[in-house]
Parts: C-alpha cells; structure tokens; sequence
C-alpha cells in the first residue's frame, strides 16, 4: 500500500476544497464525522484550509437514511471545481447508484482528484472500476457483498484505508479518524490532537484498527458449532480454554475444530485464538493505563517476554513502543486573524469560519 505524503499548505495557496456526494438513504453520521473536523481544523488554524460542499445527482433536496431531508450545494452539473470527491453511502447502496454517479465519478477521477468514500460508498467506487488494486474499506454488512461483486478490489476489514489517491472509511464515526489522519499529515498532529480534544474524542485510531466484523455476518448461520467456540474463546481470554476441551464442550474432535477454522477463518484454532488475546491487549494498551504486566496477565500470557514477542510479531512493534505511540502532545499558540477571514465568500467553510471568531479556540494552533 503506497500512502501519499503532502506536507503542510503554503501560505498562499487556496483552501482544499472536497465535495461530498450525498446517495440516496446515506449515513447523517459518516457525513458529519467527514466534515466536522474541516470544519474545526479551520476554526483552530484560524484560517480556511478546507472549503467542503454537499453535491447529489440533480441538486435537488437528498434524504438521509433516518429521514433528514438535506438541500445540496450542488448538482453534478454545477458544483465548483474540486480537489478532493467523497462519496457518502448508507442503506441499499446498490439501488442508490446510477449510471450518472458513475460516470461523473469515473470523470474526476480522469481529471486527477483524489477519489474517496465512507461508510457503504465505496460501493459506488468500486462499481466504477475505480478501487481495482487499491486497497479499500467499507461498513462491514458491505463487506462479503463487495468482495464477491469486486474480486480486484483489495478490500480489507480495517476502519479506513489511505492507497495512493483513494481514501475510504467504513462508517459510524470512523470516517473522522480517517479525516483527522488527513488534517494531521497535511497540517500536523498538533492540529490533529486539538480537534480530537474538542470533540471528546479519547484517542484518534489508525489504519491498523480494524472493524469488530460480527462472525455470524461472515459465517451466515451455517456454522453454529464454530461461531459457539469463538464466544467461548472470547469469554476466556484470561485464562484460555485449552482447545481440547473446547472441541468437547460443542462436541466435535480435534481434527474436526481444526478443519472448521482452517476452512472458515483460514487459520488455526491457536491461532486465532491468539489474535483475540493480542487485540484486547492492545485495546488496554491504547485505552487504560494498566501495566504492561497487567495486560499481558488478563490477556493469558504466562510471563510479559512471552506477550512481548507474540506483541511485536503480530503488530510489528512491542507493547511499550504501541503506548508512546498512543500519547500526543498538543502545542498551543494564538495565531492572529488573517486577511482571508476577511474576504467576502459564498463557502459553507468561509462560513462558519467567520462564525466561530468569537470562540476562545479560534485561531489557537499554530500550524
């Protein structure tokens, strides 16, 4: 996977502007998790860094999947030129699509931007032949439906991907840390940091997270005895079950327990009864201020070298480096007004950019 690495704006250059495309039925919740950030990286900055509108097939009024009605800014035929296009997805994703959605996006896609979606959107993309070998993510009731209709799409169970010029989230508010990944690459994690603490937002997840994927979604219902041992793995994750025991309590041998999670989750019963442990722990790494010992200990490893080597070797780094990594420092510094705030402009950024001049946050990062 090839991330793009922008730096910082200069000072001079015009906001980054992004459309979002508003599909029938999308998710309200993924659309604001979108915008909400641009929205506050401008009130801190105190400059307009990003300028955002809505867009739907004809500019007519769109409704959201709980019923919210949303007047656009623009129809596909009309909306300003852009740097960045998000699709917004939700219920009945298949049905929402049309072939003018395609081709509009197939369009700005030959024009060169940066193509992206959240929640079920990634659909749209992938219908337009614009996620083949790239690595992509979606809500996961997507995911089996998109991996078997787009066999050259690379799509994944994580929160959000970043490959070259895509960008796709899954949905609920994962599509904020995919923005406030952007917002830190682009203007810095400082900037990153003061937004996830204006929203409450206890920490800013990665492209290493990935989507707690139901296992009777992947498995359908066929497969109780199997989605039985996993529950009962993952009740016992302190002290684990050995696995003969677990093959007598859904009666069935060892070699069949085996069989069953070779064929369904392509990996051992050791093995991904491993992955459970490692994924509470780093949970508890990210989440409390226990001890590394004390994570390593309710997450059943014996002796904390031993959750260290298993640590390093399924993360990629060891325990004590996953927690430094966690911890933001956050550089506060009042910025004052500039010329931009001061011009006339139709945005919706510009907007509630002037609005917020007389909040005690405004122009408070440095950038």
């Amino acid at each position: 996977m090839s991330q793009s690495t922008s730096g910082a704006q200069p000072p001079n250059q015009l906001p980054q502007t992004i459309g979002f495309l508003l599909l029938d039925n999308f998710t309200l919740i993924s659309l604001a998790s979108a915008i909400e950030p641009l929205r506050m990286a401008n009130q801190l900055s105190g400059k307009e860094l990003y300028r955002w509108y809505t867009i739907t097939l004809t500019g007519e009024t769109v409704s959201a999947s709980d019923g919210l009605n949303i007047s656009p800014d623009a129809s596909l035929s009309s909306v300003p030129k852009l740097d960045s296009v998000i699709v917004c997805g939700g219920v009945d994703i298949q049905r929402s699509v049309t072939r003018e959605h395609l081709q509009w996006l197939q369009q700005q896609a030959r024009q060169g931007r940066h193509i992206g979606a959240v929640c079920t959107g990634s659909w749209a993309l992938a219908k337009a032949g614009l996620l083949d070998g790239y690595d992509c993510s979606v809500h996961w009731e997507c995911l089996a439906s998109m991996q078997e209709a787009f066999p050259r799409a690379a799509i994944t169970t994580r929160l959000f991907s970043i490959d070259r010029n895509r960008n796709t989230s899954s949905g609920g508010t994962a599509p904020m840390d995919m923005m406030l990944h952007k917002i830190g690459r682009e203007h810095g994690r400082e900037l990153a940091a003061a937004i996830s603490e204006m929203f409450i937002y206890e920490r800013i997840r990665n492209e290493q997270d990935h989507q707690r994927v139901p296992l009777k979604h992947m498995l359908g219902t066929n497969q109780p005895k199997l989605q039985e041992i996993v529950a009962l793995m993952e009740a016992n994750l302190e002290e684990p079950i050995d696995l003969d025991e677990l093959a007598c309590y859904v009666d069935v041998s060892r070699r069949q327990l085996e069989r069953l999670f070779q064929k369904y989750l392509h990996c051992s019963p050791s093995r991904y009864y491993l992955k459970l442990r490692l994924i509470r722990a780093r949970q508890l790494l990210k989440q409390t201020s226990m001890s590394i010992i004390e994570v390593a200990s309710v997450c059943g490893f014996v002796s904390t070298p031993h959750f260290s080597k298993c640590y390093r070797e399924y993360f990629g780094i060891p325990p004590r480096d996953e927690r430094a990594g966690n911890s933001l420092s956050k550089i506060v510094s009042l910025v004052p007004v500039t010329e931009d705030l001061m011009r006339p402009s139709s945005s919706s950024a510009m907007a509630a950019l002037t609005r917020a001049q007389g909040e005690s946050t405004f122009a408070s990062v440095r950038i």
